[in-house]
Order: C-alpha cells, then structure tokens, then sequence
C-alpha cells in the first residue's frame, strides 16, 4: 500500500467499484462544502465507502473500511443550490482513521493495489476462464432483464486486464450492495474472481427460482 493520506469522503448506501460511473445530486451543506474542496484540487478526487448500518443523510452511520477513489469528470450547479456531478470510481482504498466530519467526512486512507498484481505465481484466472464468466455475467443480465422488464442492454466491450475486467463485471452483474463490497474487498485478483464467479451463480439460481415461480 502507498502511503496514508486525507481525502474528503462520502459515505454512501450502494458500492462504487474503479471503472464504475458514479452520477450524484448533491444537496446537503457538508457535502456541498466537500465537494468546493474537492473542486479546488488536481486531481478532484474523493472518497466512496459503503454504508452497514444508517442513513446518507444526516450523519450517524456505521462505514465500511474499504472502498473506492472517485474522480470527477464533470459538474454542474442548478437554480435551486443542488450540485449534479458525474464522477468515476479509479482504484481502491483502505480507511486508516477517520478523522472528525467537521464539516464534512474526511479519513486517512491508503491506496490498495491488487496484493497479487505482477505476482506470476498467483493462482488467477486464464482468459478462457475470464469469457466463461464474461458469458455468465451476460446470461445473467439476460435474465434478469427477462424478469423485471429493465436492464443494461448487451455487454459493452471489456477490458483483457483480469482485475479490470472483473470490476467490469461486477458493475454490469445484478449484484446488491453488500455483494458487490464482497467483490471490492477481495484482496487479489486471484480471490476476486473466486467471489465473483460464486456471487454469480448463486445470483443465477435464485433468479431462475423466481422464472420457475412465476410461470408455476
């Protein structure tokens, strides 16, 4: 990891993962606050974790301790004082300490490279094994789409980098929250790919459940 350093956050109820967009509507003054400070700095960069317990407004919520730097890509104040900003989540990060939210959340994070990243002795996924689940991320997708009437639309092109593509993955997968923070947290490419291919199928068996309800 590199070294500890602040970095204004914003806790919120779903998962950004790098790669992800990351489009908010930003209305209440500490956030508002936070996001000038972001504004003023190169890169403008913040902070996303995943709320456990509590709400995203007002204070008061329990944090996770892993998340994901976010970049803004663009900005746009409304008439009635709301920011709309479009950002991009970049890589991971570890929470160090959490400093005092005055006036906004702020905490010591470390940057968090894959563990297993250039180790050509870890045991990570082949690119045989990153189309396997490419092609059952898509199946997934489909039915899901079957099921609820929305959906992403096809699989845009992916990247061949194996951590990449699986953050790729699991931002385009019908995934909950707490499933994609299992995807985030897993310290390595090899152990990402393992989570997410288990996510995957149980996901898959649960909706082909609910088909198998509906037309009975």
């Amino acid at each position: 990891m590199t070294d500890a350093h602040e970095l204004p956050m914003f806790p919120l109820g779903s998962v950004l993962l790098p790669g992800m967009a990351l489009p908010l509507q930003v209305f209440e003054p500490r956030y508002l606050a936070m996001m000038e400070r972001v504004l003023g700095s190169s890169p403008p960069r913040f902070g996303v974790v995943l709320i456990e317990r509590g709400s995203e407004v007002g204070g008061g919520d329990v944090r996770t301790d892993v998340g994901c730097a976010a970049e803004v890509r663009s900005h746009e104040s409304t008439p009635d004082g709301r920011l709309l900003v479009l950002a991009v989540g970049t890589h991971r990060i570890r929470v160090e300490r959490w400093l005092p939210d005055d006036p906004h959340p702020l905490a010591l994070v470390r940057d968090w490279p894959d563990e297993d990243d250039g180790d050509p002795g870890a045991d990570g996924p082949g690119p045989a094994d990153l189309d396997r689940l490419t092609g059952e991320v898509a199946d997934l997708v489909d039915l899901a789409t079957e099921l609820t009437g929305r959906g992403p639309g096809p699989i845009p092109p992916l990247d061949d980098d194996p951590g990449t593509r699986l953050h790729q993955l699991a931002t385009l997968a019908p995934l909950g929250a707490l499933d994609r923070q299992s995807v985030l947290r897993a310290p390595g490419v090899a152990e990402r790919f393992r989570v997410l291919s288990t996510l995957v199928e149980d996901q898959r068996i649960l909706l082909e459940a609910r088909r198998g309800f509906g037309s009975g």
